[in-house]
């Protein structure tokens, strides 16, 4: 059951990231002809090369026939190629002289191109203009996948007991979406949430295995060569906080203003709960290979916080369970704290 949702989980993330680029890819870059040149702009440009060569054409059919009748009168070489070298001059200033009279206004098609380049879209007023960068940099809501992986130990307020004794190494992976709201388009506070699923592994040292009998469960030492003894359990966990984006305000043109809130440098407090889904008792050792998923008592419902430190697209974070880890009188008050990395948090 939790391989399921383990592979279920990665491929949703897999193909939201390649939808995401998709839907990225149909807003930028409509064609590969499209992508760098504004439509108007293009037609300005060959317009005007249209002109250009037309202009150069008829400039060179009659320098052409001035040329033919200086061959005919039978000049010297250095005569020649002097009396050419006038004539070639000549026709490239009148044609400077031509071009000029076109009229051609150089800034006005590199505003246009500038604009094109912003909003992808050719606009023809300011009002157009701004309407465009208000849409272009509304606030940020977002659906995006993540990652994160951490360190996780057991801590209480009580007289260590037998898991306190022989707690190895634990860790909890994470992965799911998160869900990204900013209350305005300059605000630099904005509300989080998502959905995810959280796979946390205690692993025993000392030889020690978890066991169970007549549903108690409780620790006991493993006969042999003991390669792997770990407790596996799998929650579905949902999110909800705020955070706090110190990015500077940038300013789009047109008075429009805008706080890059998924960039830069962030902060963010939240809550978080989940449901236990399942969980796996693995060991292994000797001739032995145990995968138990029966119940183990650990908590079927967990609760706590987390703060994290966001730059960019990678996230450093820490989070405390509230609930015990494990159910009723079992290795009473211990408690997960998780130190972790989380990428696109």
């Amino acid at each position: 059951m939790i391989k399921k949702f383990i592979i279920t989980g990665m491929l949703c993330l897999v193909a939201t990231s390649i939808n995401a680029q998709r839907k990225s890819l149909s807003l930028n870059l409509q064609s590969k002809e499209d992508t760098t040149v504004s439509p108007i702009v293009k037609e300005k440009v060959e317009e005007y090369a249209t002109r250009i060569n037309a202009i150069i054409q008829e400039e060179k059919k009659l320098m052409e026939s001035e040329l033919l009748v200086l061959q005919a009168k039978n000049l010297d070489k250095a005569d020649f190629d002097k009396q050419k070298a006038q004539i070639a001059d000549n026709y490239s200033q009148k044609i400077d002289e031509r071009i000029e009279t076109l009229g051609f206004d150089l800034d006005q098609v590199i505003q246009k191109q500038v604009r094109y380049s912003l909003l992808n879209s050719d606009v023809t007023s300011n009002e157009e203009l701004k309407e465009k960068l208000l849409k272009k940099f509304r606030p940020k809501k977002s659906f995006d996948g993540y990652v994160s992986y951490g360190i996780m130990t057991l801590t209480n307020d009580k007289v260590d007991n037998d898991l306190d004794k022989n707690l190895g190494y634990a860790n909890n992976l994470e992965f799911g979406f998160k869900f990204n709201y900013q209350f305005g388009r300059t605000s630099p506070w904005g509300l989080i949430s998502g959905l995810g699923f959280s796979w946390r592994t205690v692993r025993t040292d000392n030889n020690m295995v978890f066991t169970k009998q007549n549903g108690e469960v409780s620790l006991s030492k493993f006969e042999g060569s003991l390669d792997k003894a770990k407790l596996r359990t799998g929650y579905i966990m949902v999110p909800l906080g705020f955070q706090y984006n110190f990015s500077k305000l940038k300013n789009a043109g047109m008075d429009v203003q805008y706080r890059p809130y998924s960039d830069g440098f962030r902060v963010g407090a939240n809550m978080y709960g989940g449901i236990k889904m399942s969980t796996n008792n693995i060991v292994k050792g000797d001739d032995k290979n145990i995968r138990d998923r029966s119940n183990y008592q650990v908590n079927p419902f967990v609760y706590g916080a987390q703060f994290t430190v966001s730059y960019d697209n990678i996230s450093l974070f820490v989070k405390k369970d509230f609930s015990n880890f494990f159910k009723d009188s079992y290795f009473q008050n211990d408690k997960a704290l998780v130190f972790g990395v989380a990428l696109g948090w």
